[in-house]
């Protein structure tokens, strides 16, 4: 299918997804699945894996590949929208944790446990279920957030400073996921300075996805 149609196609989907760009969060986003994105449409992703003819970009034409840099350009929205629902279940999340007068339960921190895995996108290896880790371990990349520096860098060569920034900042995006991944499975969620430092470590970790997804606004240059 040509880029433009299946660029077409996708608008319905990307545009369900909002980015907040203030913090903290506002109180009217709601804890809810809303904002988990299916893996059906993830693997939509492969769509924008394009890049240029190597013949005509090593003898410098220069068309294809700036033709290929609007396509990606144009789809920016589609690749960003993982990073929009994980932030956006992140401040959900914190939101309650915030709340000073809630009052929390096992089946809660069960929840946010849940919604923890969800947001890091199959990133972190130990959250993975069986048949994603099977996928993992048989040679397919499952970590959204890596196919999404994939594709937004894929015309940039592979020394390329922004390539390397953008991957720089998934290694820390993913580090910051498993910490709270294995922060919420010894926390004690009756304890008010244990939820603070789950909070604190949301707020780090939507911290990383800004920065994250400035480093794949830079490869897209956007």
């Amino acid at each position: 299918m040509p880029l433009p149609s299946a660029v077409s196609a996708l608008k319905s989907f990307s545009s369900t997804i909002t980015a907040q760009s203030s913090f903290p969060p506002k109180r009217s986003i709601p804890l809810s699945h809303s904002h988990i994105l299916s893996r059906r449409n993830i693997s939509l992703l492969s769509f924008f894996s394009i890049s240029a003819p190597a013949s005509a970009i090593d003898i410098g034409i220069s068309g294809p590949k700036d033709w290929l840099k609007e396509q990606k350009k144009k789809s920016s929205k589609f690749l960003l929208a993982p990073v929009d629902a994980s932030r956006e279940t992140l401040r959900s999340v914190y939101l309650f944790l915030t709340e000073t007068d809630a009052a929390f339960t096992d089946e809660d921190l069960q929840k946010f446990q849940q919604l923890f895995r969800s947001a890091a996108r199959d990133c972190v290896p130990q959250d993975r279920n069986s048949f994603v880790a099977f996928q993992a371990n048989t040679g397919v990349e499952v970590c959204t957030f890596r196919l999404v520096v994939k594709n937004a860098a894929s015309l940039l060569g592979k020394k390329d400073p922004v390539k390397l920034e953008a991957e720089a900042l998934l290694d820390n995006l993913i580090r910051s996921f498993t910490y709270i991944s294995g922060m919420a499975s010894e926390t004690n969620i009756d304890l008010a300075s244990d939820r603070r430092k789950i909070a604190d470590a949301i707020s780090d970790t939507i911290t990383c996805l800004d920065k994250f997804e400035q480093g794949i606004r830079d490869c897209l240059e956007i």
